[in-house]
């Protein structure tokens, strides 16, 4: 059966393409997605408590290599294969070489079920792979659009690292791993011992989304729509290949794959909003979160952990 907190995701996208009136109101959204990320910042922080050593060096370099090549990979297949124009393949590298904290926080929930071995760094990859995916992505429009182009490129740098997830992962690992599980389990406990909880009713309030996004499909997005069906599982790959050669445990594996395959809809669709207007969102919204999401949450991460086992 299908981890318990993937039923809620299900749940929500029924409901949602069902028309049923059931919604989750915004305030309630944005405060789940914030104790979802302080969340997963504090449980990675606690991890590395005692931990930190300089053998984490080539790890977290590989990491960030990844994040550099993923887009050099994807903007020529968005512009050549699934016929994007220039603004949109930007936009989607941006997306799909960013990763996505929810498909993150599903695949740690899927490891712990499982008792697969995770390291406390592996809350490093998801804030390592999002902020390069981007700058690379409007480094590849300004190259082919013309040195103007990008609006507001100025101030691209300062929001990336100022963006809400970013400020709450890096806050939550050096808030953990300054107090660890004990001297801070007063405070850290509240938040640990209700992530899934959190993680459940925050993917209810995603398959909703996903369903309204869904709504837009026709049949001129069919070439998007396969190109997020087969990424997913074609980006796992490096993500593997990369674990295996870091020579990391099984579960820190799957997180690293989890996180390659899947696709911004957080950080990335307002980094692009600011720097490319020319930019169709909704479309880079409905590949990512209509249909790469549910891939991953349902059958990518139990897939990505098969074939992790194979290897």
């Amino acid at each position: 059966m299908p981890d318990i907190v993937v039923m809620f995701f299900v749940l929500g996208l029924v409901a949602g393409l069902s028309r049923s009136d059931l919604s989750i109101p915004k305030a309630a959204y944005d405060t789940l997605s914030l104790l979802l990320m302080l969340t997963i910042g504090l449980k990675g922080g606690m991890a590395l408590h005692g931990n930190l050593s300089w053998v984490l060096v080539p790890q977290l370099l590989g990491v960030v290599a990844l994040g550099l090549l993923l887009p050099l990979i994807l903007f020529p297949l968005l512009r050549h294969v699934v016929k994007l124009d220039l603004a949109n393949a930007a936009s989607l590298t941006a997306h799909y070489g960013s990763v996505s904290a929810g498909t993150f926080a599903v695949a740690v929930a899927f490891a712990e079920t499982n008792a697969l071995t995770m390291t406390g760094e592996v809350t490093l990859y998801l804030v390592l792979l999002e902020l390069p995916a981007i700058i690379m992505a409007m480094m590849l429009y300004r190259r082919f659009a013309g040195a103007g182009a990008l609006h507001q490129g100025h101030s691209l740098w300062r929001e990336a690292f100022t963006n809400q997830s970013v400020i709450l992962l890096i806050g939550g690992v050096v808030i953990g791993w300054m107090y660890g599980p004990q001297e801070g389990a007063m405070v850290t406990n509240l938040f640990t011992n209700a992530f899934m909880a959190v993680l459940a009713l925050f993917l209810l309030e995603m398959g909703l989304v996903a369903s309204m996004t869904l709504s837009r499909l026709s049949k001129d997005h069919l070439r998007l729509v396969a190109f997020a069906l087969i990424a997913p599982p074609l980006l796992a790959i490096p993500g593997i290949l990369m674990g295996h050669l870091l020579g990391l445990p099984e579960g820190s594996i799957l997180i690293l794959a989890a996180l390659t395959a899947s696709a911004s809809y957080i950080a990335a669709p307002t980094a692009v909003r600011g720097t490319i207007p020319q930019a169709d969102i909704g479309l880079a919204m409905l590949a990512a979160l209509g249909v790469t999401f549910p891939f991953n949450v349902i059958v990518g991460i139990p897939l990505y952990h098969q074939l992790i086992q194979w290897l």
